[in-house]
């Protein structure tokens, strides 16, 4: 089951660079069709006119579903900022009963996050909306990546749950107190 879900978080993290690749050579793209068209006119030729329809409204929705992909992954590495103050003053019992306790309540959040934003996603398909751009694209498809997203982390966090109640403590932790340690040596 951990190599499964370790799989899994990974899988999701992999679509998010590359939406993120896409992303950038999408406006790499631009960015040469400009400069093109600048030294063309520099020349006295006429402009190619090298334009990538709705590329801001793609942009964001690649964005929008490189974030959602890459939560998972990011929780179960240690990635996410997590204020421990409080948590660094805890007796290690007390601290492993409030990190189950958040993440319990992180699932929750998630969870309900993950329902509404699923439901928007079918209720997009149910109607066929699209974007308001000049290339029309289902609203359906970021939405069931938002979806995705939030769903796997809605699991991570019931992984990171489990860990934590059958050992003490979350799997995460050890990257954050490499991260301390690296600071104080």
């Amino acid at each position: 089951m951990r190599r499964a879900l370790d799989l899994l978080y990974g899988a999701a993290l992999w679509l998010s660079a590359a939406c993120i690749l896409l992303i950038a050579t999408l406006v790499g793209l631009q960015v040469v069709g400009r400069i093109t068209d600048a030294a063309l006119q520099l020349v006295g030729l006429p402009r190619g006119g090298f334009v990538i329809l709705s590329l801001s409204e793609i942009s964001g929705y690649l964005f929008a579903a490189a974030s959602f992909l890459a939560l998972a992954a990011t929780l179960r590495s240690g990635a996410h900022i997590r204020v421990t103050m409080l948590l660094d003053n805890l007796p290690a019992r007390a601290r492993s009963v409030v990190e189950a306790a958040t993440l319990a309540f992180g699932a929750l959040a998630s969870a309900f996050g993950t329902w509404y934003v699923g439901a928007y996603a079918l209720e997009s398909l149910r109607f066929g909306e699209v974007s308001p751009g000049l290339v029309r694209v289902p609203l359906v498809w970021p939405q069931a990546a938002m979806a995705a997203g939030a769903a796997l982390l809605t699991i991570a966090f019931l992984d990171e749950l489990v860990t934590t109640l059958r050992t003490g403590r979350p799997s995460f932790r050890a990257a954050e107190d490499a991260i301390a340690h690296g600071r104080e040596g």
